[in-house]
């Protein structure tokens, strides 16, 4: 090449010299070449194999471009030697790799040109998913899991669904409509609507359909509350409750602080329905006939305080003096933190989650109202889903809150949520050996025969709803095992779900969860910490 470019030199230099010149006049001779136009650094999302088009072009002369790669990262990426479009042969994947490195080669006949090109993958975040794999692929015994997931669906147990994660990977599930017995149990029940079969209502489930949260709704409030602090529109959950509860700034209730509300230690009354309204309770129950109104939230934050040292029927069933700071499970509180959340974000706790958490973890879920004007989410209670979205939440609990690189719940919240053990209450009426605390549990002993009691007390986290929904959270065993019972969403009334309760199914909307919502006077056998043992009894 270099002979040529000196002949071609010498042969103009003469043309000049014959034509009068006397070989000493400047000239500007522009030499044939390759122009790289393409950039040295592309931008790529993972999972996506292309990359973008290599493209030059040449200078003083007609031969056609040609393009190819070289280096460590070359075997990674194809070429088209002809127009430059590069691809990954296998989509990228950014926790993996997250960069590659190549010599991009373009020749036209004998010229030749390279350019060191940088390819980044960018993150992209997403949905959990889990492999499918079997028992044996993460040391459980087959025989042995599927022998404790026919003890929770034997007939009378009323199961839907159920689930085992393990190692990031779904080992075991199982789906299911009424037994025999159980549909027995329900065409006999004085609560039937006649209008409607109980095939038609209960009969066949799979993994496509949707079980309910009940209370499992609380912990995902807490979250929320725990997102709403980190993204500053809460101050901390030390901050006054009255701060949003304007209703609560020029009373006693302004030392209320929105962690006592996610405690269950608001030292509010709880209200029950008495005579014709809801008014402090006069007997020992729960603040469930909340819902019996259209408004449920305005009786939570008209609540008035207890007074220390006073017996109340609805604490401890008024067999121990009240004491501020005491625990007193209700929906109340957690009902006052949807609106804490609404009046900070300005968003109603749905949206806020749709946004902050369901899409991240890829959670298909439907939140329920109440039936007044504003249409207030239920945040005490009431998600539907199916038992895998509920699981990705189960998921994102096991993962420390942090999916794909991004730390969807605060770590330090989740340590929070791990050290209730050490902040629960001395009068926690819960289960021996067990914790309540910023809307989770730590799981109560059973007696396992010839074993003792299990879990080791304060090991396992959970969620836990009316009916038996749970979500398990075995950290130690980097597991998931979730359990839900059999479900319907009755929005006869109107076809939403707005909570409306009336004398008849048909001209109401609610969760018709089976056997307690339906009033079915049946003892429902099902144990979580049973359950529990009988999976972990799988483990090699």
């Amino acid at each position: 090449m270099k002979n040529k470019i000196n002949l071609y030199l010498f042969l103009c230099s003469l043309f000049l010299n014959a034509c009068g010149g006397n070989g000493t006049d400047s000239i500007n001779i522009v030499m044939p070449d390759i122009l790289i136009t393409s950039p040295s650094s592309f931008i790529v999302s993972e999972n996506k194999t292309s990359i973008g088009i290599a493209s030059g072009t040449t200078i003083n002369s007609t031969d056609v471009l040609s393009y190819s790669l070289s280096g460590d990262d070359a075997n990674a990426i194809s070429i088209n030697p002809s127009s430059g479009a590069m691809i990954f042969k296998r989509a990228p994947d950014f926790e993996t790799k997250n960069s590659y490195q190549v010599k991009l080669n373009v020749e036209a006949g004998p010229l030749s040109k390279s350019q060191d090109v940088i390819i980044s993958i960018s993150n992209t975040q997403e949905p959990i998913s889990w492999e499918e794999a079997s028992p044996e692929s993460v040391g459980m015994d087959p025989g042995k899991l599927n022998d404790a997931f026919d003890k929770i669906f034997a007939d009378g147990y009323w199961t839907q669904a159920a689930l085992v994660i393990k190692d990031n990977k779904l080992i075991y599930e199982r789906y299911r409509g009424l037994k025999s017995g159980e549909e027995e149990v329900l065409q006999n029940s004085p609560t039937r609507d006649p209008a409607y079969t109980v095939q038609e209502r209960w009969g066949l489930r799979d993994k496509n359909s949707v079980v309910t949260s009940w209370s499992t709704a609380k912990s995902f409030t807490s979250v929320l509350i725990a997102i709403g602090v980190e993204q500053g529109f809460i101050s901390s959950i030390d901050q006054s409750a009255s701060d949003f509860i304007v209703e609560w700034a020029n009373d006693s209730r302004n030392q209320i602080t929105i962690r006592n509300l996610l405690d269950m230690q608001s030292g509010l009354h709880k209200v029950c329905w008495v005579n014709d309204g809801l008014a402090p309770c006069t007997r020992n129950g729960n603040d469930a006939d909340i819902m019996y109104v259209d408004n449920q939230l305005q009786p939570c934050i008209n609540r008035e305080m207890a007074i220390t040292g006073v017996t109340y029927p609805w604490h401890d069933s008024g067999t121990t003096i009240f004491e501020s700071g005491n625990y007193e499970y209700n929906n109340c509180d957690t009902m006052v933190l949807g609106e804490i959340l609404f009046r900070a974000t300005g968003k109603n706790i749905e949206t806020y989650a749709d946004i902050n958490l369901f899409s991240k973890i890829g959670m298909d879920a439907e939140w329920w109202q109440d039936n007044s004007e504003d249409g207030n989410y239920l945040s005490f209670c009431c998600i539907d889903a199916t038992i895998k979205d509920f699981a990705k939440f189960g998921q994102l609990m096991l993962n420390n809150g942090m999916l794909d690189g991004e730390q969807i719940i605060p770590l330090s919240y989740i340590d929070k949520i791990k050290d209730i053990p050490n902040n629960t209450p001395e009068n926690f009426f819960g289960f021996p050996n067990s914790s309540y605390g910023l809307q989770f549990w730590t799981l109560y002993q059973t007696q396992i025969p010839n074993v003792g009691d299990f879990p080791a007390a304060n090991t396992i986290y959970n969620t836990e709803g009316y009916d038996g929904q749970f979500i398990l959270i075995d950290y130690a065993n980097n597991m998931l095992v979730l359990r839900n019972s059999i479900y319907q969403p009755s929005i006869y009334a109107t076809g939403e779900r707005k909570w409306i309760l009336k004398d008849l199914a048909t001209t109401s909307n609610f969760i018709a969860s089976l056997p307690g919502y339906m009033g079915l006077n049946v003892t429902n056998p099902f144990n979580p910490a049973k359950f529990l043992y009988d999976v972990t009894q799988a483990i090699n």
